[in-house]
């Protein structure tokens, strides 16, 4: 089917999914992705100032009503297809493959979306957790399950409402996959009618002080049986996290608002959906790691390793800025990482065609600075974006090297599983394409208990008061978020 484009009012895609938000019964499991900008002359500056900063930073995308869910949970995928009444299948399949049935990218489609410049116009879209890698690699369960969200939540979309923030447009986009143009017509003529009314839903409340699951000295203990791993040979980096939780009530869509004013990042989203019971499920991502991108057949990936925090004074800020790039332990660390990545893209793309662009690069946000690196590569013919979403997952910028084995010990000395933290959200769309991040920054609202994680990477001379200083380091928007609603009168 050919490529369907209505135009809409230019709004920020967060305001187009709190209009959605207010009708349930006919738009569910909205979820948003927003790129940090706001508009052209924001675009501009961002890219004199950093050229890292401003790439992917053109689009919003919002979505809802998906034809199709997937939910997977405890090895087994539950897919509901919309109907009346719907139609479940459970399947014990590979849950990338499931998902590929009901893509069947169109090269067509590709050249399309190109030439309209448009990233989207229908497909996959949802998160990815980290445990889902039990699905792929053989993993121990020490770690406790205290909060049961499925592995995998994710929405085949047929249409979508794309923002143009550098051309200031806005359009209702489809490929028809799965409807008809008429109906397309009639949704155009429903969200042009959508109207703005005050939230009807509770305000939101943080009612607990936050809890850790590795204090200092937990963290410490943890942090030096990693160091007798590297020494004894067993790995050369695992990625350490803690979490933060606290309980909550209210409207979560308030908390992502509230977030994103805190701290814009390239690769943001936010995710309304529920597990099979029909339990809300709600996911806040500020993330500023790109995990997989593919155009046409390109693959890119940004890891990133290494971080600062940001000073309020210039120069110091800068002095910070200078060290992180020169400092030899965390270009180790980045360098570890990037062969890592290397040899997971290399496996399904071209032999020869996997190089690094760009190595040591900084990027500045509001609470830290990093350290970023991109890989590029060219897929094989008989692979696909999803392919090569499961070749590379988990991320390794988020266990260490080697993989498997970061990941075994990971299980072993954090007390929780990670769920969505480290995982993946993003899309992939009919034409092929992809562009997930790194599910770091990111808060989970579950039965009322919202949590969040921070973890750095460990190598032979990490020091372990900075390395827990990191972590503190990389949550610090979570907790001023959490303090902002603390007070009921903020």
């Amino acid at each position: 089917m050919a490529l369907v484009q209505r135009h809409l009012a230019y709004e920020e895609g967060i305001a187009w999914l709190a209009k959605l938000r207010q009708q349930p019964t006919m738009f569910d499991w909205p979820m948003l992705l927003e790129s940090g900008q706001l508009t052209s002359t924001d675009l501009t500056k961002r890219l004199a100032q950093d050229e890292e900063m401003s790439l992917g930073a053109r689009f919003d995308i919002v979505v809802a009503n998906p034809v199709v869910k997937f939910c997977h949970a405890q090895h087994q995928t539950t897919i509901t297809t919309q109907s009346q009444p719907p139609i479940f299948e459970v399947s014990e399949g590979d849950p990338f493959s499931l998902i590929a049935r009901w893509l069947a990218p169109q090269v067509s489609d590709a050249a399309v979306l190109k030439a309209a410049e448009l990233p989207f116009a229908g497909g996959a879209l949802g998160y990815f957790s980290y445990d889902l890698g039990r699905e792929i690699e053989k993993m121990p369960s020490l770690a406790e399950n205290d909060t049961p969200v499925p592995e995998m939540l994710v929405g085949i979309y047929d249409w979508a409402i794309v923002v143009d923030h550098h051309q200031q447009q806005c359009q209702l986009v489809s490929l028809l996959r799965y409807q008809s143009e008429a109906a397309f017509d009639a949704l155009h003529q429903q969200l042009g009618a959508i109207t703005v009314s005050p939230d009807k839903q509770p305000a939101f409340q943080v009612l607990s002080p936050i809890e850790y699951n590795l204090d200092a000295n937990a963290y410490a203990e943890a942090f030096q049986q990693v160091k007798s791993y590297i020494s004894a040979g067993d790995c050369y980096q695992i990625n350490l996290a803690q979490r933060m939780s606290v309980a909550v009530t209210g409207n979560g869509f308030e908390a992502y608002s509230q977030f994103r004013q805190l701290s814009r990042a390239p690769f943001m989203a936010y995710l309304q959906v529920a597990d099979t019971q029909g339990q809300p499920i709600e996911v806040l991502s500020m993330s500023p790691e790109r995990f997989l991108q593919v155009r046409a057949g390109r693959v890119e990936t940004r890891p990133i390793k290494g971080t600062r925090p940001r000073h309020t004074d210039p120069l110091q800020d800068a002095d910070i800025a200078n060290a992180l790039v020169n400092s030899e332990k965390d270009r180790a660390e980045n360098v570890m990482i990037v062969d890592l990545l290397r040899n997971d893209i290399g496996k399904v793309c071209e032999v020869g065609s996997v190089n690094v662009t760009a190595l040591f690069k900084l990027q500045r946000f509001t609470n830290v600075h990093h350290m970023v690196s991109i890989i590029q590569g060219q897929l094989t013919e008989t692979q696909s974006a999803l392919g090569l979403l499961r070749a590379c997952f988990p991320g390794g910028s988020i266990t260490g090297a080697p993989k498997l084995r970061a990941m075994e010990i990971i299980e072993s000395l954090e007390p929780h599983r990670r769920h969505v933290y480290c995982g993946s959200i993003g899309y992939i769309g009919f034409d092929g394409s992809m562009d997930t991040n790194i599910a770091i920054r990111t808060a989970l609202i579950y039965q009322q208990t919202m949590t969040f994680y921070a973890g750095g990477g460990i190598v032979a001379d990490s020091d372990c008061d900075k390395e827990y200083q990191e972590t503190l380091d990389k949550a610090s928007q979570f907790i001023t978020l959490v303090r902002h609603f603390s007070n009921p009168n903020h």
